[in-house]
């Protein structure tokens, strides 16, 4: 958890965004909403290639080509 002190003079609204921004550069909330529920392997496979193809078709790829069971494509 980020240590943040009040400074001399320093308003509360900005002491809460100095703690937002220490507290989202730290990647603690990030891994605290990933983990608060159970996922299986698979389920993190999934996710991960959704995630890849959403960020291929936000920078306009072409869509990846997605591997058979059987070692073609």
């Amino acid at each position: 958890m980020p240590d943040v002190e009040r400074q001399a003079g320093e308003s509360l609204e900005s002491l809460l965004k100095r703690f937002r921004r220490e507290l989202t550069q730290s990647g603690q909330l990030q891994d605290y909403r990933r983990r608060q529920r159970f996922l299986s392997k698979g389920e993190l496979k999934r996710e991960k290639q959704r995630k890849a193809m959403r960020r291929l078709r936000r920078r306009g790829g072409d869509r990846p080509r997605v591997r058979s069971g059987r070692g073609e494509f």
